[in-house]
């Protein structure tokens, strides 16, 4: 998952997904939440640290934008117990853009009423 931060928040990739079940690392070609399974993380850490990051992304406060891999929400909605939305999600892949930004994640939490 790629997270496109504002230059002030730069410093914040250490700590910024800790305890929702990420580690947010910069690379050469922008910032990635990498999913780490270590630690104490709720059930739902990872559909929350995605809805996070879109929220504040649409604010462009901290976050830019957000691309999360359609893999990616598939796998945090049957984490957080979600299975039939993420079984959709795998088997009507024309329904669903292969990326969401965040746009698309708000839309797709409102429309499901997450």
């Amino acid at each position: 998952m790629e997270i496109i931060l504002s230059k002030q928040c730069e410093s914040l990739t250490g700590s910024l997904g800790r305890g929702f079940g990420y580690h947010i690392q910069k690379r050469k070609n922008g910032f990635f939440a990498k999913r780490n399974s270590h630690g104490d993380i709720p059930r739902d850490g990872h559909l929350r640290f995605i809805f996070a990051c879109a929220e504040l992304a649409q604010s462009k406060l901290h976050i830019t934008d957000i691309r999360v891999p359609s893999e990616e929400l598939m796998y945090a909605l049957w984490k957080a117990g979600r299975e039939t939305l993420g079984d959709y999600i795998f088997t009507e892949p024309d329904k669903f853009p292969e990326t969401f930004h965040a746009d698309d994640i708000m839309k797709f939490k409102n429309e499901y009423s997450l």
